[in-house]
């Protein structure tokens, strides 16, 4: 509603289109992301009724998939 309002449209390409927008390019990257988070379980599945303690769980596991990264491209 906001983004209409503001003229804005808001648009997902789907899984291996190659648009005009190139926005399928970069798709993989977040769904890659979002998969390597669900690999803990606590992110999984939302133990957690505060937010405060999900956002320290999700930053501890961004956290650990850097660590794995930088890791792997030394």
């Amino acid at each position: 509603m906001a983004l209409s309002i503001r003229g804005i449209e808001a648009w997902l390409p789907e899984k291996g289109t190659d648009e005009d927008r190139h926005l399928g390019i970069v798709r993989w990257v977040v769904e890659r992301t979002i998969a390597w988070l669900h690999q803990f379980r606590r992110l999984r599945v939302r133990f957690e009724r505060r937010a405060d303690i999900h956002q320290a769980f999700l930053s501890l596991g961004c956290a650990v998939i850097c660590q794995w990264y930088l890791k792997a491209s030394l």
